[in-house]
């Protein structure tokens, strides 16, 4: 099953900068037991948020030449606000440091003009075959994929320049 917690890409910049929404439904299952009365999206998957669309920024960077991303540090996460059903959830990154196959990005968010979530994250490349060169097929099927979810994503003819 896939746990996408980026809705929409509205802004990218290669090798720099995205900023991408997350449009909190009250249909989202977590969220009959998070909490019950005061349904708010869990601070690990705002910060999730903010890990898939720093693997975007990442991917598109590269021109999808890695199958994974993952999270291999967070530093100084503050969490200043709640997100609930029915608003939207913007998260904004830059690149700090690229080195090798890790990157370093500056994350903030906010949910109508307030501070939700920031802080620094570590995220890692690579692909399977790296490791297992018998998954040199499971990496290209991965891309593949990501590739279509990307497009339906960001369709930069639709983006409206502030």
């Amino acid at each position: 099953m896939r746990f996408s917690l980026v809705d929409q890409i509205k802004e990218l910049e290669k090798g720099k900068s995205i900023t991408a929404v997350k449009n909190l439904s009250l249909a989202e299952e977590y969220l009959q037991d998070h909490f019950p009365g005061f349904a708010v999206m869990p601070g690990v998957l705002m910060v999730e948020s903010i890990v898939q669309a720093g693997a975007w920024l990442m991917r598109y960077t590269n021109d999808f030449q890695y199958s994974t991303v993952l999270l291999k540090q967070t530093k100084a996460i503050r969490f200043n606000s709640f997100v609930t059903p029915g608003k939207q959830l913007r998260v904004s990154l830059s690149i700090q440091k690229w080195e090798d196959n890790l990157c370093t990005l500056k994350a903030s968010s906010e949910v109508e003009g307030e501070a939700a979530v920031s802080g620094r994250i570590v995220l890692e490349q690579f692909n399977l075959a790296d490791k297992n060169p018998s998954m040199a097929d499971k990496d290209a099927d991965r891309i593949k994929d990501l590739k279509t979810q990307f497009a339906q994503l960001w369709n930069p003819a639709k983006q409206v320049t502030p």
